[in-house]
């Protein structure tokens, strides 16, 4: 990941930098490995958060043709 560094203005590229770890789940993921997670528990979250991607989904499609 790279972030270029505009007339030396360091805020403004830590900015971006954050941005971009927030979109790709960096932060994210290191809260999630903080604990040791048991399995069992694991697969259930990925279940749930894979629902609610599909719902999302669904959502943003009947949206764009107009359903709701």
């Amino acid at each position: 990941m790279q972030v270029s560094v505009r007339d030396n203005n360091v805020e403004q590229a830590l900015r971006a930098l954050k941005k971009k770890l927030q979109r790709e789940g960096v932060f994210r993921e290191m809260k999630l490995k903080q604990h040791f997670e048991k399995p069992s528990v694991k697969k259930a979250r990925e279940s749930a958060e894979a629902v609610r991607r599909a719902r999302k989904l669904a959502r943003k499609k009947a949206q764009r043709e107009g359903m709701l």
